[in-house]
């Protein structure tokens, strides 16, 4: 049964590998918004996720149907709220998702017919979740980095607001200092009010990119402040304050779920460790003679 399992495993292996080697020969018609991504975010992209993605490519439109529409348009904005890592798009997206399912599949055939059927579950999950994992880890550090930039980014900006500029003139004089997301969505933002979108839509859709508590506090203050004709450098600067005291809310809330866990773990580890030493110790000092005591 063994060597049926490995001989298997090597005809798939080998058959794999033609079969990626032709794909990647081959002259496919890459989406659009695929060959932007590969060809602008070139220098970005590993060597290794660019075969992934060329490998996947042929499978990228069934992957896409096998989803559906509304999954489709779900996981474009995660995609959006991850910032696009690496040029990531949807089509790029859905062809690593059929190279990691792929692969995660012919693993865990391999390993259920060899009779190691915990590691087969865990090829199971790397096939189908493997995909998401990078979207997953994306959102959560482009989310605190927006949020650890935002206040200080809101008292610069009320400052140059004082100093006599405009609303837009400031918010792009202040943007083009920083760098990171938080300036990648600035400048997205300005460039859809300079195509003709307007202030109220551009950072409705900036709320829309952005699944952060946050940035929605500071696109509902500015707005409110915009209809009701309050002074925006004031509003700014409660802005800040506001997210700073939250900071502070979470900081505390966070340090008060960490002291169950660090008794837990004192509990669990340090205790019966520091026990085992005093005992053994005493066992040690006391000069015992254990042969006596087991009959030898």
């Amino acid at each position: 049964m063994l060597g049926l399992g490995l001989a298997l495993l090597l005809a798939l292996s080998v058959a794999g590998v033609f079969t990626g080697i032709r794909m990647y020969r081959a002259d496919a018609k890459l989406p659009g918004d695929l060959a932007v991504a590969l060809e602008s975010g070139s220098s970005r992209v590993s060597a290794a996720d660019s075969a992934i993605d060329r490998l996947g490519i042929r499978f990228a439109p069934t992957v896409l149907r096998l989803m559906g529409p509304k999954k489709v348009d779900a996981k474009r904005r995660k995609i959006d709220m991850a910032g696009n890592p690496g040029g990531l798009t949807i089509d790029r997206y859905a062809a690593r998702r059929a190279v990691y399912g792929i692969f995660g599949a012919v693993c865990a055939l391999s390993l259920f017919a060899n009779g190691v059927p915990v590691f087969g579950l865990l090829a199971l999950a790397f096939g189908l979740f493997a995909a998401d994992a990078l979207i997953w880890q994306a959102i959560r550090e482009r989310k605190e980095q927006i949020e650890r930039t935002l206040p200080d980014f809101l008292d610069v900006l009320a400052v140059v607001v004082s100093a006599g500029l405009g609303f837009r003139q400031a918010l792009d004089r202040v943007a083009e200092r920083y760098e990171g997301p938080w300036s990648d969505e600035l400048r997205i933002t300005l460039r859809q009010m300079d195509m003709g979108v307007s202030r109220r839509e551009a950072f409705e859709q900036l709320r829309r990119r952005n699944a952060s508590e946050q940035v929605s506090q500071f696109v509902t203050a500015l707005q409110q402040g915009e209809e009701l004709g309050a002074p925006i450098a004031d509003t700014l600067i409660q802005i800040a304050n506001d997210m700073r005291r939250t900071d502070a809310q979470n900081a505390r809330r966070r340090a008060a779920k960490t002291i169950p866990k660090t008794t837990m773990v004192t509990l669990i580890f340090m205790v019966p460790a520091t026990l085992i030493l005093i005992v053994c110790g005493m066992f040690l000092g006391s000069d015992t003679d254990f042969g006596s005591i087991l009959g030898g």
